[in-house]
């Protein structure tokens, strides 16, 4: 089932965490990351320097603005 919780590991300043997302946006994220020539350790770091609420949903805002951008699909 595409909408089903999927949790992973990732590396953040040295800490290991566990985050919580539906498998088509760490799809999603992968294709980001490496559009950047980021890992996704690398641009989770980022939107986790950067965000002021959950890092979850602040994941799947950053895959929303790749659509919205055109960074992501046909934009």
């Amino acid at each position: 089932m595409p909408g089903l919780l999927r949790k992973r590991s990732v590396t953040i300043a040295g800490h290991s965490t566990s985050l919580t997302l539906e498998e088509p946006f760490w799809r999603d994220l992968r294709t980001l990351a490496k559009k950047r020539g980021l890992s996704i350790n690398a641009l989770v770091a980022e939107i986790d320097a950067e965000r002021a609420g959950n890092l979850s949903s602040a994941l799947r805002l950053l895959v929303l603005e790749g659509y919205r951008s055109g960074e992501l699909g046909h934009g």
